[in-house]
């Protein structure tokens, strides 16, 4: 077995602590005493019992977590429709400008599709009276918007390199196309529809710019409260919150993991 080089294993560890270093350093601090982030105070859990009382903090954090549901319910479905469209009907008659509309939140810049965003719902508004004001849904439309994107390239991948000749074979034996794709299609496809659900909540949940065009009173989301509470002085409960949000998604990346090895087992 080849033995790496030392320089080789040095740049390896300098590149997770560059990663993870931070992370850690959060986790830490949310068990410091001192109220100051840059100062240890000893080890205490005070933050964490009063961030059960920041009523403001608790809600955004709470909102931020339902937007991103929906949105990332929403862009999976959209999505996959898109990447379906995209990979099973060859040559169409504007596939050009779809394919284009489809990808282009990944190269646009936040802040134009942030501004793009509120112009279309201001002209909505007073077009047509809807929507009334800017809530969570218009952060939930925004998010879908450019998050459908990120979830069709990643369905496009799959579907390209599936094997078609599955669902061919269970429309010669009498199923519908229907029943074809959702018995056959659909679960083969279901890690993608995964991997782009989880991506397309990541990128909700940390949303910062575009929420902040299409967001209106009283739809504050948690990137949001976090940056207007840091240029006022950064509290300790954040870093509470962020080391049990890290830990939930541990956790759960954890189990993801030991079930996708129990389904390889059997």
């Amino acid at each position: 077995m080849k033995r790496l080089s030392p320089w080789l294993m040095l740049a390896v560890v300098l590149g997770y602590v560059f990663l993870y270093g931070p992370i850690l350093s959060l986790v830490v601090y949310s068990f410091n005493a001192s109220k100051l982030v840059t100062v240890w105070g000893g080890f205490s859990t005070k933050w964490y019992a009063a961030l059960l009382e920041n009523d403001k903090l608790l809600d955004a954090a709470f909102l931020s977590l339902r937007i991103s549901v929906v949105s990332a319910t929403g862009a999976v479905l959209l999505g996959t429709l898109s990447a379906i469209a995209l990979v099973r009907f060859g040559r169409f008659r504007g596939r050009f400008l779809f394919s284009a509309m489809t990808t282009a939140p990944l190269v646009m810049p936040e802040v134009i599709t942030g501004l793009s965003m509120l112009l279309l719902f201001v002209s909505l508004q007073h077009a047509i009276g809807w929507p009334d004001g800017r809530s969570p849904l218009t952060i939930a439309i925004a998010h879908i918007t450019f998050a459908t994107a990120y979830v069709s390239v990643v369905v496009q991948a799959r579907l390209a390199q599936m094997d078609r000749s599955l669902e061919e074979a269970a429309l010669d034996l009498g199923a519908r196309p229907l029943r074809a794709f959702l018995t056959v299609t659909l679960p083969l496809i279901a890690p993608s529809l995964i991997a782009g659900w989880l991506l397309a909540f990541t990128l909700s949940l940390d949303d910062l710019v575009v929420a902040s065009f299409v967001s209106g009173p009283g739809s504050s989301t948690l990137p949001m409260v976090v940056f207007s509470s840091v240029r006022l002085g950064l509290s300790p409960e954040v870093n509470a919150l962020a080391t049990i949000l890290l830990a939930t998604v541990a956790i759960a990346a954890i189990a993801a993991g030991v079930l996708a090895n129990r389904n390889r087992k059997t």
